[in-house]
C-alpha cells in the first residue's frame, strides 16, 4: 500500500480513496469526501480529559477493603485494559500512516492522543492503589497468563499481518479485528468495575472507565465507517469468504471474551456470568450493524443487563470534578443532539 504524500499539488483535496488514493494532502474540512468526520472531530474534541483529574483518594480507602477476589480481579483486569490499548496506540499509528485521506489521518490522530491517554489513567488508578513493585509486576502479568494471553495474541496476530503486509485485504481484516478490541474485548471488565460501582465501591475507577468507554465505543463507529467506506472503494473485498471471515472472526473473539468473563468473573459476587454472556453477544450484534452486517445471534436483541447503563452512559458522564479548583466543571458530552448515542 502507498502512504499518503505529504504534499501533492496533482491531486484533489478531496480524497479519491480512503487508502490507495489521490489526496493532496491539504485538510478543508469543508471538502472531504466523508462530511460526516467532521462532526465526529468535533465530538472527539469535547470529550477531552486527563485522568488526574479523577480523585482517587476515596478508591483508595476502599481497595484494601476489598474482599480478596474482588482485589484480584480488579489488578488483573486493569494490567488487560493496559495491553489492549497499548497494542491499539500502536496499530492506530500504522492505520494513519495509509490513509490516503487528510480528514480520516486528522481524527486517527485524535483518537491515537486518547489512547494514550487511556493508557496513563491504568498507571494512575494503580500508583493511587498499590506498590510500585506491585504495578510493575500487575503490568507483567499478561505475559504469563495462558487465557489472557491467547486472547491478546488473537487480535495482535491480525495487527501485526497488516504491519507485515500492508495491502487491502489485510486492512480490511484489521479493521474487524479493532471492531473486536474496542467494541467486544472491553466489555466484561467493564462490567466487573460497573458491578463494583453499583454497591458504592471504586467509584474513581469506574467513572474514570466510563469515560474509556464512551470514547471506544466513538472509536468504534469511527473504523465501522472506514470499513464501510473501505468496501465500497474496494468493490473487489466483497467476496463471500470475507463475509465468512468477519463472522468466524467475530464468533471466535465472543468465545474468547466469554472464556475471560468466567475465568475471571466465576468467584465475584453480583455477577450473573449467564447473563454476561448474552451480553458479550449483544455487543457483538450492535458491531456487526454498526458495520452494516447482519446481527449473528438470536435471542439477544435488547440489553441482558440493563443495570449497566447508569453507570456507562450519560449518567455518570455529566459532570467531572476539576482536581484542581474542587468544583464541577461539564464538558460536551454524546447526546441526541450530535446523533452518536446509540453507540
Amino acid at each position: 500500500m502507498q502512504l499518503q504524500k505529504i504534499f501533492n499539488t496533482e491531486a484533489p483535496n478531496k480524497s479519491t480513496r480512503i487508502i490507495e488514493g489521490e489526496s493532496s494532502g491539504i485538510l478543508n474540512w469543508d471538502d472531504i469526501r466523508m462530511p460526516h468526520m467532521y462532526k465526529l472531530y468535533k465530538v472527539l474534541l469535547l470529550n477531552y480529559w486527563i485522568a488526574d483529574e479523577i480523585p482517587m483518594s476515596k478508591d483508595a480507602q476502599q481497595f484494601p477493603l476489598l474482599d480478596s477476589e474482588e482485589q484480584r480481579t480488579f489488578k488483573i483486569n486493569i494490567g488487560l485494559l493496559a495491553v489492549l490499548d497499548s497494542m491499539q496506540t500502536m496499530f492506530v499509528g500504522d492505520v494513519k500512516r495509509y490513509f490516503t485521506d487528510s480528514s480520516l489521518e486528522a481524527v486517527s490522530a485524535i483518537i491515537a492522543q486518547q489512547e494514550v491517554v487511556h493508557n496513563q489513567s491504568y498507571s494512575y488508578v494503580l500508583s493511587s492503589l498499590v506498590s510500585r513493585q506491585e504495578q510493575n509486576e500487575i503490568f507483567e502479568y499478561w505475559k504469563h497468563d495462558p487465557v489472557l494471553l491467547e486472547r491478546n495474541t488473537f487480535i495482535a496476530d491480525i495487527y501485526q499481518e497488516f504491519r507485515d503486509n500492508p495491502c487491502p485485504q489485510t486492512f480490511f481484516k484489521a479493521m474487524v479485528a479493532d471492531l473486536i478490541l474496542e467494541g467486544i474485548f472491553f466489555y466484561s471488565t467493564f462490567a466487573f468495575f460497573y458491578n463494583l460501582a453499583r454497591d458504592q465501591k471504586m467509584l474513581g475507577t469506574s467513572q474514570m472507565i466510563s469515560y474509556i468507554q464512551r470514547d471506544e465505543n466513538q472509536h468504534c463507529y469511527f473504523f465501522a465507517e472506514v470499513f464501510k467506506q473501505l468496501r465500497a472503494d474496494f468493490p473487489e473485498l466483497n467476496t463471500q469468504e470475507n463475509a465468512d471471515y468477519v463472522y468466524a472472526t467475530i464468533d471466535r473473539a465472543v468465545q474468547l471474551e466469554t472464556n475471560w468473563a468466567y475465568y475471571t468473573l466465576s468467584n465475584v459476587r453480583g455477577i450473573d456470568l449467564s447473563e454476561l454472556s448474552s451480553y458479550i453477544k449483544y455487543m457483538a450484534n450492535m458491531r456487526l450493524r454498526l458495520m452494516g452486517l447482519d446481527k449473528a445471534y438470536v435471542g439477544v436483541d435488547t440489553n441482558p443487563m440493563p443495570w449497566i447503563r447508569p453507570f456507562s452512559d450519560e449518567a455518570l458522564n455529566a459532570t467531572k470534578t476539576d482536581f484542581f479548583e474542587g468544583k464541577s466543571r461539564n464538558y460536551g458530552k454524546v447526546s441526541e443532539d450530535n446523533g452518536f448515542d446509540d453507540l
